[in-house]
């Protein structure tokens, strides 16, 4: 039994593109390819992509990946270790729940909020090694700076740019403008300047990001569905992506 290449991109979470993608790389093969030119996939090559897009959960770029799958052809024995981080991050989660119950109990009960124990399970270190991996320490460390060297209200203030800025990039793929339009092109000037702002980033500072960052960023924004989900899922994030990428060939 197999499995049509857009059946696979609907089960999987993710798209036709992004599967054609792997193909291309060599990460991902289809199994058959028919004679309509559809991509077929069957059992073993869905047990390979659920190792694939575990990796990227664990932050992993796709060479990095490819040489994982290279190196462990134990398939069973790869799942279990994916599997224990998976436990470990729901773990997280849970504490991160009850963190927050509690404070909501406390609130509504008139108690005294115990400061040491809203944090559980917070941590914004957690992707320190996906941020290494990928630019380096020297960027983990100087983003990490200055994120601590904040106050309150400037952390806040931040968070809202960025939301604000989320929630425009959604309004805008929903109205279906052009990506290479003004409107889409004025947005993705936002996300250069707000990228420019974050000590760390690539060819950042007063020049801003690099073209290669700008457009690697874009293209993972449409890659990791834990991006894709703050421009309201992968059709939001592909709008993303063309307009950031539109931006970068006539500005880059």
């Amino acid at each position: 039994m197999d499995w049509s290449i857009q059946e696979i991109a609907k089960l999987a979470g993710t798209t036709s593109r992004t599967l054609r993608h792997y193909d291309d790389i060599g990460l991902l093969e289809p199994t058959r390819v028919g004679a309509n030119g559809y991509r077929y996939y069957d059992r073993g090559a869905l047990v390979k992509l659920q190792r694939v897009l575990l990796l990227r959960e664990l932050g992993l770029g796709l060479p990095a990946i490819a040489e994982v799958l290279d190196g462990q052809r134990d398939e069973s024995r790869a799942l279990a270790g994916h599997l224990a981080w998976l436990r470990q991050e729901q773990d997280r989660l849970a504490r991160q729940v009850a963190s927050v119950e509690r404070t909501i109990d406390a609130l509504e009960g008139g108690e005294e909020i115990m400061a040491k124990e809203m944090f559980d399970g917070f941590d914004h270190t957690q992707y320190r090694e996906e941020v290494e991996q990928r630019w380096g320490r020297e960027a983990y460390a100087k983003s990490d700076a200055w994120w601590r060297g904040m106050g309150d209200d400037e952390r806040a203030a931040w968070k809202e740019r960025a939301a604000s800025l989320g929630r425009d990039w959604i309004a805008a793929a929903e109205r279906g403008i052009d990506p290479a339009g003004d409107e889409a092109q004025a947005l993705a000037q936002r996300q250069f300047d707000w990228l420019r702002g974050i000590p760390g980033t690539p060819g950042g500072g007063a020049s801003g990001p690099t073209k290669e960052y700008f457009v690697g960023l874009a293209d993972m924004y449409v890659a990791d569905e834990r991006f894709a989900a703050n421009y309201g899922g992968t059709g939001g994030a592909e709008f993303v992506r063309d307009a950031m990428t539109a931006y970068a060939e006539r500005n880059l």
